[in-house]
Formats: C-alpha cells, sequence, structure tokens
C-alpha cells in the first residue's frame, strides 16, 4: 500500500484513470481508499472504497446495485465431477438463464415481493420485470463456474447482482439527483436523510435481497442439475454501501467493486475464466484500518471491452478496428487451464485481466487466503451486459 495525496492505493501498476476519479470522490467524501484490482469505472473507480458520514453517493454504489459473489461447497466427488464435466456444462447452460434481458423459464416466488419498499416510485414499475428476472444470470462477466479445491472438493461459484431492477432504479436515482452524464464526472451524492436519500437507501436494500435472492437460486439449482447437496456457503455483496463505525466515527461506506474483510469475515473472490479463485478471510491489520476492512472483488481488467474484441459497425457487421484477442487465443488459454467453457465473449478472455494472485499479494497481511479454487467449468453468456457495473 502507498498513499498518494493520502489516498490509501494498492497494486501496481496504479491505474491513472482511476486515480484521478478517487481523488475526484475525495473532495465530497471523509475517507476513500482504492483497491489492487481497480480500473475505471462510471464516477466513481471499480475497486474504490468511498466514506461519508451523514452522505450516500448511487454513483459510489453504482448501476449493478448489490453485484456480488457465492460461493457453494457440495457434497460431489471430484473425480465423478471431472469425468463429466462435459455433459454438466452442457445441463447448466440449457436449463440456466445467460444473457441481457432475459426472462427466468422457471418463476421463482420469494418473500421479497412483499416488501412495502415497491410501493416507491423508482420501484414501482420494475416489479413484474424483477419477478421475471429472478435467477437470470446476464451477460458480460458474470458467471456460473464449477470449481475444484486443494482438498479436491467440489465447489459451485457465481458472479452476478440485482439484474435489470439494480440498473433502473440506480439510473431513477441518478436522474432525480441530477447526476452528470458520463465516467469522468463528479459523483452524485446526496444527503442519507433527505427523502431521496431515504428511499435510495430503501431501494438499494431491495435490491441487496433480490441479489441475494437471485444468487441463492441459481447456486441450489446448479447443485440440484449436479445431483449434489450443498455442505456450506460463502456470499457477500461487492457494490452496495454498508453503515459501519471505523474508529469511533459512524460512516455510509459505499464500496464498488470491493469485498467487506473485517476480521473473521469470509468472502468469495473470483479469476478471469482461466484463473484461480478464493475464499478468504478477513484480518485485524494496520493496514485494514486504511482500506475501512475492504479487499479486492475480483483480478480487475487490463484491457478494455472494445480494445479485446475489437469495433463493429452494428449494422453490416464490418469490423472497424481489430480486436487483440482471437477466439483461437481465448481457447488456447482456457483449454490450457483445464476449463470446459460454455459462452464467454472475447472481452471476458482471462488475456483481459490482471492476475489474481498477484493482486492478492498486494493485499497480504491484511486477509488470509482459506481455500484456492481451480475451475473445471464455466459458463457465460456471449454478450456485454448492460446491468454490470
Amino acid at each position: 500500500m502507498r498513499l498518494i495525496d493520502d489516498i490509501p492505493v494498492w497494486g501496481d501498476p496504479v491505474e491513472e484513470n482511476a486515480l484521478r476519479q478517487i481523488k475526484r470522490c475525495a473532495r465530497t467524501a471523509s475517507r476513500v481508499a482504492l483497491m489492487a484490482d481497480h480500473h475505471k469505472g462510471y464516477a466513481v473507480p471499480i475497486g474504490g472504497v468511498v466514506a461519508y458520514s451523514d452522505q450516500i453517493s448511487p454513483s459510489g454504489v453504482g448501476f449493478d446495485i448489490a453485484c456480488g459473489n457465492k460461493a457453494v461447497l457440495t457434497d460431489a466427488k471430484a473425480a465423478d465431477v471431472r469425468r463429466d464435466i462435459s455433459r454438466i456444462m452442457d445441463t447448466i447452460f440449457e436449463n440456466l438463464t445467460f444473457g441481457i434481458g432475459q426472462k427466468n423459464r422457471v418463476t421463482v416466488d420469494h418473500e421479497l415481493f412483499d416488501d412495502d419498499t415497491w410501493k416507491l416510485d423508482a420501484v414501482r414499475p420494475l416489479k413484474t420485470m424483477a419477478r421475471e428476472q429472478l435467477g437470470t444470470i446476464g451477460g458480460g462477466n458474470h458467471y456460473v463456474d464449477i470449481l475444484v479445491d486443494e482438498q479436491e472438493r467440489v465447489w459451485i461459484g457465481v458472479h452476478f447482482g440485482s439484474r435489470g431492477l439494480g440498473h433502473k432504479t440506480a439510473s431513477w436515482f441518478l436522474q432525480k439527483g441530477g447526476a452528470k452524464d458520463g465516467m469522468d464526472v463528479d459523483p452524485l451524492v446526496i444527503p442519507a436523510k433527505s427523502a431521496l436519500g431515504e428511499d435510495y437507501l430503501a431501494c438499494m436494500h431491495l435490491a441487496g435481497r433480490y441479489a441475494y435472492a437471485g444468487r441463492d437460486w441459481v447456486c441450489a439449482e446448479t447443485a440440484r442439475l449436479m445431483g449434489a447437496r450443498i455442505l456450506d456457503e460463502v456470499h457477500n455483496h461487492h457494490n452496495f454501501a454498508w453503515r459501519e463505525t471505523h474508529q469511533g466515527e459512524k460512516l455510509w461506506v459505499v464500496r464498488k467493486g470491493a469485498t467487506p474483510a473485517f476480521p473473521g469475515q469470509k468472502g468469495f473472490i473470483g479469476g478471469s475464466m482461466g484463473d484461480i479463485c478464493v475464499i478468504v478471510e478477513g484480518v485485524e491489520h494496520d493496514l485494514a484500518r486504511y482500506s475501512l476492512y475492504s479487499t479486492v472483488h475480483g483480478a480487475g481488467r487490463v484491457m478494455g471491452r472494445m480494445q479485446a474484441k475489437g469495433k463493429y459497425n452494428r449494422r453490416t457487421g464490418k469490423c472497424l478496428r481489430p480486436g487483440l484477442v482471437t477466439p483461437a487465443m481465448m481457447r488456447k488459454r482456457v483449454e490450457a487451464f483445464g476449463v470446459e467453457l460454455r459462452g464467454g465473449g472475447l472481452d471476458e478472455s482471462p488475456h483481459c485481466y490482471k492476475d489474481l494472485k498477484t493482486v492478492l499479494d498486494a493485499h497480504a497481511g491484511t486477509i488470509n487466503i482459506l481455500h484456492t479454487l481451480r475451475p473445471i467449468g464455466v459458463a457465460m453468456a456471449d454478450t456485454e451486459d448492460p446491468y454490470r457495473d
């Protein structure tokens, strides 16, 4: 960790675009920090931790409210799963719903649909869509993984958030709050106890419950499709705001692409489709106080989506600028890691991401790695996702 203009920054090299964004956030925040997987986001960098005493930032939480990870340990036998991984991944890809704007083929009911928050203007028109999308995974970097740990135990890992509900909710509050459009703009910050702030927090928590319910269902359904039982779980948001006390001060801590890592708190952190994932546990450490007990949420991008896949004319399909990643390059990296892949766009190739171990090493001392998981099966859509941040 280093201090840059009094801002704690993890990771090397430091991405200047993300650093400029967190400096802009610091103008209105009580405390800020930048995790090692940082990269440029919308107004607030991915990997940014921004804390306010009595304000909240819809820009900080972002468009994919409550995006997060869940990993479940199963009783499946690794040898059996490896032998049958092609059929298993076919089954997952055929039965679960990937891609943007999709409805779940299964109706998933949940008590969260009885919540009074649905009466608020921001979310009232979204209830039917949310009900239809619950349990869908989406596109972009959202996934369902089959993983094996160092003890030859089989895990299921998933990554996605609150789908259209979160995106449309965030958009509504950003518009109502008068947010500037674009990436290099001041983040929207509103008083937490104002009418708009209280409504935002209520809707954010509703989207959080929705995201948890979706990840719960997908993990349970994947285990069912595998014929496995779930033995344990690790589950956390990484696009959210929490009311916390730090060094005696009550703060709204906004983590955008950052995992809470209080001492003893477990988290699931994914890499790329050709890299390890880990289960970590927060550790008491002087540096952890600088991060407000936060750590990375993934490996972090090193290549933009269009840079990776190229630019095409949407009407004619003509290539306007070739990408840096080819299907052969992606296939070679994924196969070399031993992964059975379903879906996945070129902009999600391992070439587009940092090495997860290097990113985790930057936070050494503040987290313990409890388990290292290797993906043997990865399922993703092959489309970008407007519901991701």
